[in-house]
């Protein structure tokens, strides 16, 4: 049995958890997003745990229609609710992208190589 999509009952509640988040990330999401602010990636605006009704993605550029996911252990056991939430966005508009912590951590080189690549492709 898979777990029901985790939604926000209204945007205001969303947008304050969103809020919440920004202050607890991980590692992998703070070196990230380093590389991400302030235009420094193909001169996109990206915006870190944002609201795209009724989920809050780790990293987004409207501009792109492109979702990024750094995900940890506990998706893992997650996969399915991952999978669905991914083809929600995609009905959206929005390619998704997820990487794990680790390759953040471990080859920064790379993820933004990966990036740079889905960007000139949108």
């Amino acid at each position: 049995m898979k777990p029901p999509l985790r939604i926000h009952p209204t945007k205001s509640a969303a947008l304050l958890h969103a809020r919440e988040m920004r202050g607890n990330s991980t590692e992998a999401e703070r070196k990230l997003w380093a590389h991400l602010r302030g235009r420094q990636l193909q001169h996109c605006k990206f915006r870190r745990q944002c609201v795209i009704a009724p989920f809050i993605v780790d990293f987004c550029c409207h501009e792109k229609k492109l979702v990024i996911e750094v995900d940890g252990s506990q998706h893992f056991a997650d996969q399915n609710y991952d999978d669905e939430r991914s083809r929600a966005l995609g009905a959206m508009g929005y390619r998704v992208l997820r990487f794990w912590n680790s390759d953040v951590l471990v080859d920064i080189t790379g993820v933004l190589a990966e990036l740079v690549a889905a960007l000139e492709k949108r």
